[in-house]
């Protein structure tokens, strides 16, 4: 079991950074398990936080630098917090020529979220892009894994009250 000191942050609470000493231990002697353990601990925790970063370097014994531009290059890691519904707004050509940007214009007017931001509450992230692979349901967006097409600007708000 870890003996590394545990930094404090509001968002990881203690059975996170028991589950992420797990993950560490686990891993730690083995060569490539960086992007792993990165993947795992962003899992409990839902976004990497610079502490955690550090947090993972020590207890891997490696250079914070290292695990962080791993953190940083790869897509699939966040370092900010993302809200508890992920919408993913294709914005392929398809769904840009029937009007996606109209569909993100009023999720930004009532959520106060542009593309790749947070609501502060975390009830929504919103991202961009670029293919959804579904081009005959355009305009089309993804919430929390349930697909939204053929999208009208006036439907997408009521849509998102679904979600809390």
């Amino acid at each position: 079991m870890s003996i590394l000191t545990r930094p404090s942050h509001p968002d990881i609470t203690d059975a996170m950074w028991d589950k992420i000493d797990e993950i560490i231990d686990a891993n730690k002697d083995i060569a490539g398990s960086v992007i792993g353990v990165l993947r795992m601990s962003q899992d409990a925790v839902g976004y990497l936080p610079v502490e955690l970063i550090d947090y993972i370097a020590e207890g891997m014994n490696l250079p914070a630098s290292q695990v962080y531009g791993v953190a940083t290059f790869y897509a699939l890691f966040s370092l900010k917090p993302k809200g508890r519904n992920i919408i993913k707004a294709c914005t392929g050509t398809a769904c840009y020529v029937k009007g996606i940007k109209e569909i993100l214009s009023h999720i930004t007017n009532k959520h106060g979220i542009k593309e790749g931001e947070t609501t502060a509450d975390r009830r929504f992230s919103l991202e961009g892009v670029r293919c959804l692979g579904a081009c005959g349901l355009a305009p089309v967006m993804i919430v929390s894994e349930n697909i939204h097409g053929n999208l009208k600007p006036d439907e997408v708000v009521g849509i998102l009250e679904n979600y809390k």
